[in-house]
């Protein structure tokens, strides 16, 4: 097992949306070495355009120099051949679903020694769970990063039941190191933020299905109280798809307490395939 944080040298991303993209940046820009895994060679291709033009606003915005932008970039490679997905510390940024995380990290523990990091970047499901008959479960951590993950200074460490010590260890020393900054959370459904904002985004949902006001009367009083996005504009960003599985994924943890509840209006929205600005439309139009 990895002992020390000095001995992470190579870190492997499995999934290149958003999150996955914006994981593998920061380490990227942090020095590592950088495999970005995907099934879909279009996705790999988008999240390299992403990164490049991420690195290019940074530079000139005048806080990265271009040298610094190359290096980044030599930094990372990408692959559609998961059997090439080898490295110190891995990082699921994958669809928010146990099985489909769990089959990833079984076929990772196949093709990697007992020494590499397994780690989620789920948002709200149980380490402990996705961890259950991996081998050297102990390995399996969370390591949760926020939408853009090259912007959002926070990182939630999980440890779960039999997450070890020393890999807990190892993942606080590395967030600290590449800059981020650091809460260790207790394995319970949503960790900490997602517990807490998901209201942010609940309440206001039954607010626009009862008819209270309008979304955008929400939004608008949100901002003037001091958020950077009110909860319609935050939910097109990060994805309705997203924020949708989020928020059943607490529902179902929590034994459907009422207060979790899922919106009728975003399923919707959901099933519509009107999950924001990455579509191009949401709760409102970016086409």
């Amino acid at each position: 097992m990895t002992a020390t944080v000095d001995q992470i040298k190579t870190i492997a991303v499995a999934g290149a949306g958003a999150m996955g993209a914006g994981i593998a940046q920061v380490f990227a820009q942090a020095g590592y070495s950088v495999l970005v895994y995907d099934l879909s060679a279009a996705q790999l291709d988008k999240a390299k355009a992403g990164i490049s033009d991420n690195l290019t606003k940074a530079v000139a915005k005048g806080k990265l120099a271009e040298a610094d932008k190359s290096a980044a970039l030599a930094r990372i490679q990408y692959t559609a051949e998961l059997s090439t997905l080898k490295a110190d510390l891995i990082i699921e940024a994958i669809v928010e679903k146990l099985e489909v995380k769990k089959e990833l990290f079984s076929k990772l523990a196949e093709i990697n020694g007992a020494a590499t990091i397994l780690a989620s970047n789920t948002s709200s499901l149980p380490i402990t769970q996705i961890a259950r008959g991996i081998p050297q479960p102990g390995r399996v951590v969370g390591m949760h990063f926020f939408n853009p993950a090259h912007i959002m200074q926070l990182v939630e460490v999980i440890s779960g039941a039999e997450t070890s010590a020393d890999v807990l260890e190892v993942m606080k020393a590395l967030t600290v190191k590449i800059g981020k900054a650091l809460v260790v959370a207790k394995d319970s459904p949503g960790f900490i933020v997602n517990r807490v904002a998901r209201h942010y985004y609940v309440e206001s949902l039954k607010a626009m299905e009862e008819r209270v006001t309008t979304m955008e009367n929400v939004d608008a009083l949100m901002e003037s109280a001091g958020f950077k996005m009110g909860p319609f504009r935050l939910m097109d960003a990060l994805g309705n798809d997203v924020n949708f599985a989020v928020t059943s994924s607490l529902y179902d943890s929590f034994h459907q307490d009422p207060k979790f509840r899922p919106s009728r209006i975003q399923q919707q929205k959901v099933d519509a395939g009107h999950l924001g600005r990455k579509t191009g439309r949401g709760f409102y139009s970016y086409e």
